[in-house]
């Protein structure tokens, strides 16, 4: 799977190369079978958590609505904001999944269809007109609902982190820095940022392997506070 991809990759990059070689065959997973709702939601629930609190909070929130898959628009915009801070979403979070729900029933929101047609600036500029979607949060739609093989989300800090590991830079890399690095993976950024994220867990690199070239990326990241659009 995705063997074209790695082929680019691995010929565009040697120090990715080494990191492809390391975690193996690519086993990013696109989620065809979730709505557009379902996507912004799963999403929104993941904004500056990690994956585990945040599929922790989604299966309570899913508990709330027992014999469904997933709770449609109607079921979370009806829930109590009491209950679903009770799941674990701050009250931030409950207002963008409650706008989300409210724009989907409306129909302010494309569907999976409508989606396919755009490209993926068209869909940003879209649906960060939704309260609390931010630009990662779409990229996100994008790689695990839609399956584009081209974008790369530079402000996510598991994508910098593994960047930073896998480059050996003392620092993570500035978005920007990532952005121009990330030019020589196109057209499959999607496929270098999922070996970026695993990264974090995969083998170490062998110590006495020759230093990667400098490229310039290694500024410190500033550190945001207080909630944001992702």
């Amino acid at each position: 799977m995705h063997e074209s991809a790695l082929q680019h990759l691995s010929a565009a990059d040697p120090v990715l190369a080494a990191l492809i070689a390391r975690v193996g065959p690519c086993r990013l997973e696109v989620e065809q079978r979730w709505s557009p709702f379902q996507a912004l939601v799963q999403a929104v629930a993941h904004q500056q958590l990690n994956g585990r609190a945040a599929r922790t909070i989604l299966g309570r929130v899913k508990a709330l609505h027992p014999g469904r898959r997933f709770p449609g628009p109607e079921d979370l915009l009806a829930t109590p904001e009491e209950n679903l801070r009770g799941a674990g979403l701050s009250r931030a979070k409950i207002a963008s999944v409650k706008d989300i729900s409210a724009k989907c029933i409306a129909g302010a929101v494309p569907t999976t269809r409508q989606l396919r047609t755009l490209d993926d600036d068209a869909i940003i500029e879209s649906l960060t007109a939704l309260r609390g979607v931010g630009r990662w949060t779409v990229e996100m739609l994008l790689i695990f609902k839609l399956g584009r093989l081209d974008v790369l989300p530079v402000g996510d800090f598991g994508v910098r982190k593994g960047f930073a590991l896998t480059y050996r830079r003392p620092d993570l890399p500035k978005p920007a820095d990532l952005l121009e690095h990330g030019q020589r993976w196109r057209p499959y950024r999607s496929i270098a940022a999922w070996y970026l994220w695993r990264a974090l867990d995969a083998p170490a690199a062998d110590p006495t392997a020759a230093e990667p070239p400098a490229d310039g990326v290694g500024e410190k990241a500033r550190r945001r506070k207080g909630p944001r659009k992702r």
